[in-house]
């Protein structure tokens, strides 16, 4: 077990902080980390936007299914999928004039290239993650910055070829942070499989959910009408208002990048 391979397991995400800013140098150092992510063909398909407004930060907080930790935390950055930049300077290239004289039409980003572009953000956003946990710093991933994206597009002036894929808040673990367990994973025979995909049976989802009914659904005051981990998280997570809304932002998000 080397250093890295401690700080990769022994990660968990922090949503409570000291309350003292990330020394400049720390801050410095997870963005120089991120963008030493891997890329596809080195184009670096992301952009980075640092939330310092601290308005910004409230408003975000209210966006992304009323976490008020987002507001305390020392440093938050968005991960925007970007070909933005590569459009804008394939144009200012000329290819535009290249394809005229060709007699064919500028190709323009498609779902493909977004999915790329979703990659490699997230790569480096988990590179920031790591970088961060390294140095004594904790994180949290918010998801729901995929919500709303009509207001997130106007908070920060996205353009159509840069869509937000995920937030990370950093900072410091509080004490209690700091010796609260790790949340427990699944067991390796139900998520890696030689060369093929093979689907789980009721007996398997038995054995693979145990741990988790047991964790989830002790001194549950819901135990009567969602009696296991599925309904729970179905009612909890799948079919929730936040999940719903995430849907019809990711429909608004795919309809803009392909108009």
């Amino acid at each position: 077990m080397n250093q890295v391979i401690e700080v990769i397991h022994n990660r968990k995400s922090v949503r409570a902080y000291e309350d003292k800013p990330l020394p400049k140098d720390v801050r410095d150092m997870i963005l120089k980390s991120a963008m030493r992510a891997p890329t596809a063909g080195n184009m670096m398909l992301y952009s980075i936007i640092e939330v310092s407004d601290q308005e910004a930060k409230n408003k975000l907080v209210e966006t992304c299914d009323n976490q008020p930790f987002i507001a305390k935390a020392p440093l938050v950055l968005i991960f925007l999928a970007d070909y933005q930049r590569w459009y804008d300077y394939f144009t200012v290239s000329g290819v535009g004039q290249f394809c005229e004289d060709k007699g064919v039409s500028m190709v323009k980003p498609e779902e493909g290239d977004l999915f790329l572009a979703c990659c490699d953000a997230l790569i480096a956003a988990q590179t920031s993650v790591i970088a961060a946990e390294s140095m004594g710093v904790g994180s949290c991933y918010i998801g729901d910055i995929l919500e709303n994206y009509e207001i997130h597009r106007e908070m920060f002036a996205l353009p159509q070829y840069a869509i937000p894929i995920c937030m990370v808040c950093f900072g410091y673990p509080t004490k209690e942070q700091k010796e609260r367990e790790r949340t427990e994973r699944f067991g390796e025979e139900f998520i890696v499989f030689k060369n093929r995909y093979r689907r789980l049976g009721e007996d398997k989802f038995k054995v693979m959910y145990v741990g988790m009914h047991e964790r989830t659904m002790a001194g549950s005051a819901d135990k009567r009408d969602q009696p296991n981990v599925g309904l729970r998280m179905y009612k909890r997570k799948f079919s929730a208002e936040y999940a719903v809304e995430m849907r019809r932002s990711v429909h608004a998000i795919l309809e803009a990048w392909i108009a």
